[in-house]
């Protein structure tokens, strides 16, 4: 063989408990590193480039010619390594001719009956109704979804606002106009609804059971972490109120699993005791956290220090997950089921999330934006559900995330899962959709390295979770909501 080197961001060594792993980065895939396999890594880590002598001189003694050659080969067939004379072959963009949508989101109100602190929605009226979307404007929606989901099976509407309840009746009336529609056209049609719970009522959980509605919460924690940021337009805490409706809900509703999605901001970052009062005394099924989105100056922001502290809250309430997925046991923690689908399923992401490609956003006027945070923003909105996708502008945007090179991420190892992370993070952030939050990156890469040691520590003891407790999960309707499964992100 000629002089190789190793490509150094298209692999990356994780041990656990013995076991040396190798995720191949393109795809995150993972590996187990034999004798052979793993002597040769190091061989090529020391070194800039490795000729057929120098490997020889250092490993010939302990692998025989043959072992060599195959193991360089299999390096060479996962693009690890590379002729040292060769210019690296750059990365390339996936063209992006149509818009095959699976999901559309509608933001049926402006209006919102609480005032959270840190809310992102830049269209949000408070304390007014607000202003809601027109059954025209939804059923032209609908319509669009089905013309653009022409090779689909499935499709996935999903209510958003404001809060979505303020706008019921026009919720009913898209359920009632869009499931003949997609029968008609040999389409399911499921749906889907984020809610603040204020306006629960006993009658709309059997109509939402009744059409099976995948429903989640936005909940905060305990009364003391709930409180700080979720209150009414008077400033009075709603913990009371949400968690009899949460109690009511969970009681009657039986069609599927319903999570809590948490935002967790300055003082509210109990990530162990919001689970445990989230999933043991209110009974979720499953229970996730984020960050606020807001810009920089939002009192509310985590720093950099607490953010720290949470990952390390994310990762000791990820060993009791580990713990409980060995004896066979779901503990309802998302962050953690959505990492180990990732390193499962080798996820490999040219772009973040189906924003724009599998999922757009409908806002009240009937214009289209890459999701559900965006509405009412000033970024570019890419058509209209009447005169249809701007797609050439639409495919700009998306190849133009592709290549994120001038941010660093090309070399990044965790790439090919966070590919840049959230367009709304950035912008919210840092002013522009493609530019990383670079504060989470060491945090996000010591993350994914987690997950691959609680991923070889399940296989190791109780391979079956992953059949029992993933696999049913992604096989629920709506389940990959919001960030339907599309081409480029997976």
């Amino acid at each position: 063989m000629g002089d190789l080197t190793l490509i150094t961001h298209n692999a990356h060594r994780v041990d656990v408990d013995g076991h040396a792993m190798l995720m191949h980065v393109p795809t995150s895939a993972l590996f187990e590193l034999d004798p052979v396999s793993r002597d040769v890594y190091e061989l090529f880590r020391r070194h800039d480039a490795v000729g057929a002598q120098t490997m020889q001189e250092a490993l010939g003694h302990r692998h025989s010619p043959s072992e060599l050659t195959d193991c360089v080969k299999s390096f060479l067939d996962l693009d690890i390594v590379r002729d040292a004379a060769e210019p690296e072959v750059a990365r390339s963009i996936v063209p992006v001719e149509e818009i095959p949508l699976s999901t559309i989101i509608l933001n049926v109100n402006t209006g919102c009956n609480l005032a959270c602190t840190y809310c992102y929605k830049e269209d949000l009226a408070i304390p007014s109704k607000g202003e809601k979307m027109r059954f025209e404007t939804a059923k032209a929606s609908i319509e669009l979804l089905l013309k653009q989901a022409s090779g689909r099976d499935r499709i996935n509407v999903v209510f958003f606002g404001g809060e979505p309840l303020s706008n019921m009746p026009l919720i009913r009336e898209v359920m009632a106009y869009a499931e003949p529609r997609a029968a008609e056209l040999g389409k399911v049609v499921d749906f889907s609804l984020t809610t603040n719970a204020t306006l629960l009522t006993e009658e709309m959980v059997d109509w939402f059971n009744a059409h099976r509605f995948a429903l989640t919460v936005s909940m905060d924690g305990p009364k003391a972490l709930h409180d700080v940021n979720r209150k009414t337009v008077g400033g009075k805490g709603t913990y009371d109120v949400v968690s009899q409706k949460v109690r009511m809900l969970l009681a009657r509703y039986t069609a599927r699993p319903v999570g809590v999605r948490v935002t967790l901001t300055r003082g509210v970052t109990d990530v162990i005791g919001i689970h445990d009062h989230l999933k043991y005394d209110l009974g979720f099924a499953e229970v996730g956290f984020g960050p606020a989105t807001s810009g920089p100056i939002a009192v509310f922001n985590l720093d950099q220090d607490a953010l720290k502290r949470v990952f390390e809250d994310m990762k000791a309430l990820g060993r009791r997950y580990v713990e409980a997925a060995c004896r066979g046991e779901n503990i309802g923690f998302s962050n953690m089921h959505q990492l180990l689908t990732d390193i499962a399923q080798g996820t490999k992401k040219q772009v973040p999330c189906g924003a724009g490609l599998g999922m757009l956003a409908v806002d009240k006027e009937g214009d289209l934006h890459l999701c559900h945070r965006f509405v009412g923003s000033d970024q570019p909105t890419y058509g209209n559900v009447d005169r249809g996708i701007d797609v050439p502008k639409l495919a700009r945007f998306i190849e133009t995330a592709q290549d994120r090179t001038e941010f660093g991420c090309k070399t990044c190892r965790i790439r090919s899962i966070c590919a840049g992370g959230c367009y709304h993070e950035s912008y919210a952030r840092q002013g522009d959709a493609f530019a990383p939050v670079y504060h989470y990156c060491d945090l996000m890469r010591d993350w994914v390295d987690f997950g691959v040691e609680a991923y070889v520590r399940i296989m190791q003891a109780n391979p079956a979770f992953f059949r029992t407790q993933l696999e049913p999960r992604l096989a629920r309707p709506g389940a990959a909501q919001p960030r339907p499964a599309q081409e480029l992100a997976r």
